[in-house]
């Protein structure tokens, strides 16, 4: 009979700097000790890190993105090193404030798809969740940074009012985000209302959270407040984390309790110019996070957004690194690359291809090493018809896609102003309707028989 070693959490804590070793564990246990002496200040980073004067002329900016770090986080910093991957996310460098090309304030266009404030309706059937604008800390490429850190522009009771209002008379939506912000960074008793209110809408059926205070705050993941979120299941989290030195036995400690508790975790990480943009650190990161029960999600490409131009890589970079991943570790450890589209088109999976070529009844594939094979399809294969095992399409009004165009929905998708511009300059008082009529051609459907062509204009 063969013994198997249980699973044991790792031990220890993370080293402390000078300034805060003789802080007592109950206080530094404590998450609400750990928010209220968050650093922000020069003189404050100056006792824990050797600033560069680049880092010194980013903290001394006026109008910088809001700086603030709890003390755990601040100890996983190398004060030495200024290339420490922790370092730069979070402390700020002159070089953020420069401009660059494409730059935007709101580069996924959130406030456009914001029926209500704080409620972002991008995609068919699920909703982004803005309930805070507030973090345990701020990361220096915040997607968010026009809103996220100004308390004067939180969400509020009468904002979370109108959120689920809309959700109430929106049958379409099933899943619902919960981000900001940091959703986490809540009053206890505030998110436990939300998530009791959204549970009582019938048509909600997952409720999610996006949160970095696993990663910032590990101490606030307590027992108390995991059997808090257990009455709401299905919960699911994604974390954010993106290097591997951010995997510690407290976030080991704090995963494992929301896992435990029946919370299935992933993990959304940004590609980062200088923290993360090698191969083998987004490989060692993935592993690290499956062994901590978090499955990677999302690998980020950087967003166009204010602040962040140092950040921002290739996205030949980012194909390099799928490459380096499939087929060199294992599937449930590799993220979905995406570059969420600027101007608001949703997220883009970007891939390698390994689709090499194809021909009626065979395709061309290669593998990771380069092999490259075929598969035959099959001659006789047609789609059995529709039977009452087959449930039936959600609605999506005006968001099917190239999907309703497989489905024979409609048959073309148009650019804004296509009508007018292949009227060449013609003067013609006519609706889209009726130009779509002129066409030269009938269009039929499945067993309908065509009739005359119609005269071309």
């Amino acid at each position: 009979m063969s013994s198997t070693t249980p699973y044991r959490l790792p031990q220890g804590n993370t080293p402390r700097p000078k300034i805060w070793a003789d802080v007592p564990d109950e206080q530094w246990n404590d998450w609400r000790w750990q928010l209220s002496h968050r650093i922000s200040t020069f003189e404050e980073f100056a006792q824990i890190i050797h600033l560069t004067d680049e880092e010194i002329a980013g903290l001394k900016a006026p109008n910088k993105f809001r700086t603030e770090i709890t003390p755990y986080f601040a100890s996983l910093i190398d004060p030495d090193d200024p290339d420490c991957p922790v370092r730069l996310q979070v402390v700020p460098r002159a070089r953020e404030l420069e401009g660059f090309e494409s730059m935007m304030e709101d580069s996924l266009a959130e406030d456009a798809h914001s029926p209500v404030p704080g409620l972002v309706h991008r995609y068919p059937d699920r909703v982004l969740m803005l309930v805070t604008t507030q973090c345990a800390s701020y990361c220096r490429y915040c997607t968010r940074s026009r809103i996220v850190g100004d308390p004067h522009a939180t969400f509020n009771r009468h904002d979370h009012d109108m959120q689920i209002e809309y959700l109430k008379r929106t049958p379409q939506v099933r899943d619902v985000l919960i981000s900001g912000g940091d959703g986490l960074t809540l009053p206890p008793k505030v998110l436990e209302n939300l998530l009791r209110r959204l549970r009582e809408i019938p048509h909600i059926e997952i409720i999610r959270i996006g949160s970095r205070v696993p990663v910032f705050l590990p101490q606030r993941i307590t027992d108390e407040f995991v059997d808090m979120l257990r009455q709401f299941h299905p919960i699911w989290m994604n974390i954010h984390v993106n290097h591997p030195k951010e995997i510690t036995p407290e976030l080991a400690r704090a995963c494992a309790k929301l896992a435990d508790a029946g919370i299935p975790l992933g993990n959304q990480s940004v590609l980062l110019a200088g923290v993360n943009d090698h191969p083998e650190t987004i490989k060692k990161l993935c592993q690290d996070l499956v062994k901590i029960r978090v499955r990677p999600y999302y690998l980020y490409q950087c967003d166009l957004v204010e602040g962040s131009g140092h950040f921002r890589t290739t996205i030949s970079a980012g194909l390099e690194i799928m490459e380096a991943l499939r087929g060199h570790t294992s599937g449930y450890a590799i993220p979905t690359y995406v570059v969420d589209a600027p101007g608001g088109g949703g997220k883009v999976p970007v891939l390698p291809n390994y689709m090499v070529s194809q021909a009626p009844g065979k395709v061309v594939l290669r593998n990771f090493e380069g092999y490259i094979t075929t598969y035959a399809e099959p001659t006789d294969y047609k789609r059995p018809k529709k039977t009452k095992w087959i449930p039936e399409p959600r609605e999506e009004p005006g968001q099917s896609g190239v999907s309703g165009l497989l489905r024979g929905d409609q048959m073309v998708i148009r650019p804004e102003g296509w009508h007018e511009a292949h009227m060449r300059g013609q003067e013609l008082n006519i609706s889209a309707e009726d130009l779509e009529k002129m066409r030269d051609v009938e269009v039929v459907k499945p067993q309908q028989k065509p009739g005359k062509w119609k005269d071309v204009n």
